[in-house]
């Protein structure tokens, strides 16, 4: 029998000058630093930030989900 897990989910924004690609990546490196077992990172939403009619920041809004450890 497989053992049984839960995840939990959380949304987060990731940005970057360069791309919506490296503003995920960003996003999913900085929520590793403080979450343990990341599994799934599913893109909501991407926009721009745009100022003087030039695109200044890219933004990825994620639903990033990570293995649920529950007290014991």
């Amino acid at each position: 029998m497989a053992a049984q897990s839960t995840y939990q989910i959380i949304e987060i924004v990731g940005t970057s000058k360069d791309s919506w690609e490296e503003a995920a990546k960003v996003a999913v490196k900085t929520a590793g630093k403080s979450l343990k077992d990341l599994r799934i990172a599913e893109i909501l939403k991407l926009d721009l930030v745009v100022e003087d009619g030039k695109v200044c920041q890219y933004r990825a809004k994620l639903n990033l989900s990570f293995k649920y450890h529950g007290g014991k």
